[in-house]
């Protein structure tokens, strides 16, 4: 009778986590409401140079646009961690990942250097705000039942939430073997962006000029 070696425990499996800045999402849909319905009215009754130039306005203003608001994104899994900020997408093993700081802005730190995280603004209201919440949830008597009653951990401000939570994904990764990969992190430049705004920019400067 042959005895049977353990099986290795298949370790835990998370959902990704994506972050992005519903303000920016708003104000990027109305930005755009806003430009097309100028557009449109001036192809609709403008002369001919008018209508080109509207082209052109869209052509530099629509891709800048989404770039700001409704392209910026964080996506966080178990093996990497995914930066798509305005012009560029940068795809971080955790292994390559040093720290995160959220200062005047959300930032993280790599062996090659440093990213800004876009998708999540930092609010010194919001942290003003959390930071009196918690002074006041301190200075009350806490009991288990009634207004007083214990509530949890104290409020804290969007953009440090969500680094506390990616800082728990590499605390994650960092015990896990087959996690600590070293590998450069990847950057693509988002060329669907640029170049489009570019030949618009070119477009209207020689609308203007003529």
């Amino acid at each position: 009778m042959t005895s049977q070696e353990p099986a290795t425990p298949t370790p835990q499996r998370y959902a990704e986590r994506t972050y992005r800045s519903p303000a920016a999402l708003v104000g990027g849909i109305l930005l755009l409401l806003l430009g097309l319905w100028l557009a449109g009215d001036a192809l609709l009754r403008g002369d001919t140079h008018t209508r080109l130039t509207a082209v052109c306005a869209l052509l530099l203003g629509v891709p800048l646009v989404i770039a700001y608001t409704l392209r910026p994104l964080v996506r966080a899994g178990d093996d990497r961690l995914t930066v798509r900020n305005p012009f560029r997408t940068v795809t971080l093993p955790w292994g390559a990942v040093e720290g995160l700081r959220a200062s005047f802005s959300t930032e993280v730190f790599t062996t090659t250097g440093k990213y800004q995280l876009w998708a999540i603004p930092v609010s010194l209201r919001q942290r003003k705000k959390a930071g009196r919440q918690a002074m006041r949830g301190a200075d009350a008597p806490r009991t288990r039942f009634g207004p007083n009653a214990d509530a949890g951990p104290p409020p804290r401000a969007a953009a440090d939430q969500a680094l506390d939570e990616l800082r728990d994904l590499k605390e994650r990764a960092d015990r896990r073997a087959d996690a600590q990969n070293t590998a450069e992190p990847v950057v693509r430049w988002a060329y669907e962006v640029i170049a489009p705004a570019v030949l618009g920019a070119i477009g209207l400067a020689v609308m203007i000029a003529v």
